[in-house]
């Protein structure tokens, strides 16, 4: 059996009164939810207080940079740095709220990861990263406008893409929902349905019930027939 250093689970005691000495100086809120310890910091000292978690408290692994937009905010835009400390088997998270309009420093000066998913952020979101040398879409197809993951922008999208026959090449068009593709079968699984599905026509038909005329006469489940029918010839005798 080898014993590790890292403990199976960390916990979180103590760990936030040590952050926010550290970088207190550059957040703007610093709190434990759900777990976990998030702290808020200023837009323009994301670098400078990333630089420090990684340096001074031992979270070498940038794992995610995601994106969130709250539309009823000034600051509509959240970005969310997600650090690991591999050596501490510890995780936190960092925030910075921006604009349309307003970049947030790059951090790819600190991890080179950071460029695929700053640009991830920027494709979806919107969000510009000042800095980052390469801020290309990179999930959507070349010519795309528009961010989808923003809470304003519909379902569908705009325009939808296919290969015309005709022109030999890729066209974009409006986005048209054909209505024989959007028809829904309402029928419960448990009341059965009137149609026949592939495999069922190899199945036997059932056999009908037999059909009879003859009605048959009820037992009477308890005594009370026989008994009222023996008081009534009783009384024919005695008359």
């Amino acid at each position: 059996m080898v014993a590790h250093s890292a403990p199976k689970y960390a916990s979180n005691e103590g760990v936030l009164d040590a952050l926010i000495a550290s970088v207190s100086v550059w957040c703007e809120s610093a709190r434990e939810e759900h777990g976990e310890i998030i702290l808020t910091t200023k837009r323009d000292q994301i670098e400078t207080v990333l630089r420090t978690l990684r340096d001074d408290h031992q979270y070498q692994q940038l794992m995610e940079i995601a994106g969130a937009d709250y539309p009823e905010r000034h600051e509509r835009f959240e970005v969310v740095y997600m650090l690991l400390s591999l050596t501490k088997n510890h995780r936190i998270m960092v925030k910075v709220s921006t604009d349309e309009n307003t970049p947030v420093p790059t951090v790819t000066t600190l991890w080179p990861n950071a460029g695929w998913l700053e640009r991830e952020v920027f494709d979806m979101f919107g969000v510009t990263f000042a800095g980052n040398k390469d801020l290309r879409r990179i999930l959507t197809d070349y010519g795309f406008e528009g961010h989808p993951f923003r809470k304003d922008f519909p379902m569908t999208g705009y325009t939808e893409l296919r290969y015309s026959e005709d022109e030999k090449r890729v066209v974009y068009e409006p986005v048209e929902l054909a209505q024989d593709m959007r028809t829904f079968d309402f029928l419960s699984p448990w009341e059965g349905s009137d149609y026949v599905l592939p495999g069922d026509e190899k199945a036997a038909p059932p056999e009908p019930e037999p059909e009879t005329d003859e009605e048959v006469e009820e037992e009477p489940v308890d005594g009370v027939a026989f008994e009222i029918e023996h008081a009534d010839r009783s009384e024919e005798g005695e008359n």
